[in-house]
């Protein structure tokens, strides 16, 4: 495995993202047995959720044309994925992934999936139990691609025994904006029988583009404040890109104007000792809130974090860096976000 090892450590969650983790209804119980669905998909359905026939295909980001006899109806996701999905109405049997936290409620990435009845495959980074994936007789593979063609949390020492059992999609999710990252799932989760015209899709889709013109007036009334995203591991501050992230590529096209680093390492973020904590002045910061970093209180020891403007004016706002790429997950980050900048005072 190519990448370097402090990309897989928990910590340092948005490292090359191939260390991210190291380094955004009306269904029943019955529905997880559905297909999970979306996609730019170039092949017959019938239009009724989880009742197409004829064959399927799925063009994914890697250039690959994902083929079945029929609609897959048997997917397995990535949490996220999978929870980005249901959002649009299209359900997955198995997930892997942060899913499920240590005190037993779901991990944020989770979304709205009810993870009790989903059978999960692995709850962390180098997790994926190939015997389960393979006893499920799966039908369709997906994930999201933050580095080239790899596919997240699918491990590279049993990737080629996973791969095949089932065809296989990758979505982009860097270098992107997050619009263009939601429109793929709606694609494949539509692709898969969903049905995008449903109430709440519609509503999760007219609440994020208000939400978004929140924080557009917002960002035009609070000009020249700055914002800086990064997470925090024991050693050092990840100061991050924001024309990777499709989120912060989102919000910078929104008028939010962000910090950028001017050392970038690993294609996402610039890593810095907590003695230089405070090379980029901002007055807000967006600070990682997955369970792999660590958050406010667990940064207050450290003198050089509790002495950077932003914190000692409490204008530290959480952020999602792996949001849930679906306008039900996204809409409550970007009224967050515009409540954050609408606050917010130039301190830096």
């Amino acid at each position: 495995m190519s990448t370097p090892r402090t990309l897989r450590n928990p910590r340092a969650s948005f490292l090359s993202r191939r260390g991210l983790l190291a380094a955004g209804g009306a269904l029943g119980a019955g529905a997880l047995l559905t297909a999970c669905g979306g996609g730019g998909a170039k092949g017959s359905t019938d239009g009724d959720s989880g009742s197409a026939s004829g064959p399927w295909t799925f063009k994914d980001d890697r250039g690959e044309t994902a083929k079945a006899a029929h609609t897959p109806k048997k997917v397995v996701a990535f949490t996220g994925t999978a929870a980005a999905l249901h959002d649009f109405g299209a359900e997955c049997t198995a997930v892997f992934g942060p899913t499920v936290l240590k005190d037993g409620k779901p991990d944020p990435q989770a979304g709205d999936l009810d993870v009790g009845k989903l059978t999960v495959l692995g709850n962390a980074w180098g997790e994926f139990n190939v015997e389960k994936y393979a006893a499920l007789s799966p039908e369709l593979l997906v994930t999201n691609m933050f580095q080239g063609t790899e596919l997240w949390y699918v491990p590279d020492e049993s990737k080629k025994k996973i791969l095949g059992f089932a065809p296989s999609v990758g979505i982009n999710v860097t270098k992107v904006s997050l619009t263009q990252v939601i429109g793929r799932y709606a694609e494949l989760a539509a692709s898969l029988g969903a049905d995008l015209q449903a109430k709440r899709v519609t509503d999760a889709k007219a609440r994020f583009e208000k939400a978004s013109e929140t924080l557009r007036k917002a960002a035009q009334a609070n000009k020249g404040l700055k914002v800086l995203a990064a997470s925090g591991s024991a050693d050092l501050l990840y100061v991050s890109d924001p024309s990777v992230y499709a989120d912060l590529t989102y919000f910078k096209s929104l008028g939010v104007d962000f910090v950028v680093p001017g050392k970038v390492t690993g294609g996402f973020f610039e890593s810095l000792s907590w003695e230089d904590a405070g090379k980029y002045p901002a007055d807000l910061i967006l600070l990682d809130n997955r369970t792999s970093a660590l958050r406010p209180k667990d940064l207050a020891a450290k003198p050089t974090w509790a002495e950077l403007p932003a914190v000692k004016a409490g204008q530290v706002s959480p952020w999602l860096s792996e949001p849930r790429y679906s306008y039900a997950g996204c809409a409550p980050l970007v009224e967050a976000l515009a409540e954050a900048v609408q606050k917010a005072k130039k301190v830096a």
